[in-house]
C-alpha cells in the first residue's frame, strides 16, 4: 500500500501500520513530541514525552522510524513530530501525516543557541524537540515552519526547476568552451558551436582543440532541445494567465509555481520576508545599522521578481512602485550601486502589490499595471 499523498485516508492506513507492526493500543499519555534530525540512511530521534525533560536520543532507520512512531501514536492522545527542510524534500512528512500525527517541516537554522560551537547530529534532534515542545504549547516563534505544496506544485515547480538546471549545465559546458579557446587567444561570446563563430574558430583553432570543442558541443545539443521544450511547455501554461506587459509569459509563470499559492500570506511582511529582499539590521541602544538585503527567502522568487522589475522599466513607467525611484534609475549620474538598491526597493513593492492584486485587495489596472492587449 502506498502512504503520503492520499487524502483521507489517513484512518485506514494508521489501521494498517498498526496491524503491520503488531501495535496494540496503550494510550497512557496526553502528547509525545518526537524531535527527528533527517538523514539519507539513519534518523535521529529524540522523545518527549507529556512535559517531561526530553529522553536520551536514539538512532534507527527508515523502517524503525516508521514503526517507533506508529508505536508511539498508541501510547498518547497526541503525537507531534518535526523536522528539517532540506534535500529530502517532503516524502517524511508525507509517511508521518499517513500514520495520524502533526508534522511539522521546519526552517533550518543553527540550533546552537549558547555559542559553545558543538553542532552533532544528537543535539540537533535535542534542540528540535524542545523548539517543539514551544511552538505546541502557543509558542508560534519558536521555529519557522515550512509550507508544505500540494502534489501538482511539487509537480509544477519540479518542471521549472528542472529548465533551469539544463539552462544551467548548458551555460557552464559553454563556459569550458570559451575558457579552452582563451588560452589560445581566441576569444568568442555567446554560442561559439554555431554559424560564423564555429567557421571562425575551426580556422584558427589547433585541430586538438576542435576535437576537444566537438566533445562539449556534443553534451549542449541535447541539453537545449531539451531546456527548449520545458520552456514551450511553461510558456504554453501562462497562456490563458493576465501577464502583466514586458514581463513576459516564462518569468510569470515561473514566479507563480514557485509561490504556489498567495493566499497563504496573511500580511505584507510576510511576503516582503519569503522575498529575501528585507535589509538586515544590527540595531543596539541609540544605534541603528542597515545592511544589504538578508536573501533569508527563496532565491528563484527573488531572481525573477528583480528580473521583472528591470523590464518593467521600460514597459510599465506607469507602475506607481517606479515612480519613487524612476528618477534613480534613469539618470546616468547615477552610479551602479544606487540603481540596484532602487531596484530592490521596487521588486519588494512588486511582491507585496502582486500578493494583493492575487488575493483580491486590490487590481492591477490600480496599481498602473497594463496587461498584454490579448490577455483574457
Amino acid at each position: 500500500m502506498t502512504w503520503g499523498c492520499q487524502a483521507g485516508v489517513e484512518t485506514a492506513n494508521l489501521i494498517t501500520v498498526m496491524k503491520h507492526y503488531k501495535i496494540t493500543n496503550t494510550e497512557s499519555y496526553e502528547s509525545i513530541k518526537l524531535g527527528i534530525d533527517a538523514h539519507a540512511k539513519w534518523y535521529y530521534v529524540a522523545r518527549q514525552l507529556d512535559g517531561a525533560t526530553p529522553q536520551p536520543v536514539q538512532k534507527m532507520d527508515f523502517e524503525g522510524l516508521l514503526h517507533f512512531v506508529a508505536k508511539q501514536k498508541r501510547m498518547a492522545r497526541e503525537v507531534h513530530t518535526c523536522y528539517e527542510a532540506g534535500a529530502f524534500g517532503y516524502h517524511l512528512h508525507h509517511r508521518l501525516t499517513a500514520l495520524g500525527v502533526t508534522n511539522y517541516v521546519v526552517q533550518p537554522q543553527d540550533w546552537d543557541e549558547r555559542g559553545k560551537g558543538v553542532k552533532n547530529d544528537r543535539i540537533d534532534a535535542q534542540a528540535l524537540c524542545q523548539r517543539l515542545d514551544r511552538y505546541v504549547r502557543g509558542n508560534r516563534k519558536a521555529f519557522s515552519v515550512v509550507r508544505v505544496p500540494t502534489a501538482e506544485e511539487e509537480r509544477e515547480r519540479a518542471i521549472s526547476r528542472q529548465r533551469q538546471q539544463l539552462v544551467r549545465e548548458r551555460q557552464r559546458l559553454q563556459a569550458m568552451g570559451r575558457s579552452l579557446l582563451a588560452m589560445h587567444g581566441i576569444h568568442v561570446s555567446g554560442k561559439w558551436w554555431q554559424g560564423k563563430t564555429w567557421s571562425k574558430i575551426r580556422s584558427e583553432a589547433p585541430e586538438w582543440v576542435i576535437e576537444r570543442l566537438e566533445v562539449f558541443s556534443r553534451l549542449i545539443a541535447p541539453l537545449e532541445v531539451e531546456s527548449a521544450k520545458l520552456t514551450s511547455q511553461i510558456e504554453a501554461a501562462a497562456a490563458d494567465q493576465k501577464i502583466p506587459k514586458g514581463v513576459g509569459p516564462l518569468t510569470f509563470e515561473v514566479l507563480r509555481r514557485e509561490v504556489g499559492d498567495w493566499s497563504r500570506f496573511t500580511n505584507r511582511r510576510q511576503v516582503s520576508s519569503y522575498t529575501g529582499l528585507c535589509p538586515r539590521e544590527h540595531s543596539s541602544g541609540g544605534k541603528r545599522r542597515s545592511g544589504s538585503v538578508s536573501k533569508s527567502g527563496n532565491p528563484r522568487v527573488r531572481a525573477m521578481l528583480v528580473e521583472m522589475v528591470w523590464r518593467m522599466t521600460r514597459w510599465q513607467p506607469g507602475y506607481h512602485g517606479l515612480q519613487k525611484w524612476l528618477p534613480v534609475l534613469t539618470d546616468p549620474a547615477r552610479g551602479g550601486a544606487a540603481r540596484k538598491k532602487a531596484v530592490v526597493a521596487i521588486a519588494r513593492q512588486l511582491a507585496v502589490d502582486l500578493w494583493r492584486v492575487f488575493t483580491g485587495q486590490t487590481t492591477a489596472e490600480n496599481l498602473g499595471l497594463v496587461y498584454l492587449p490579448d490577455a483574457a
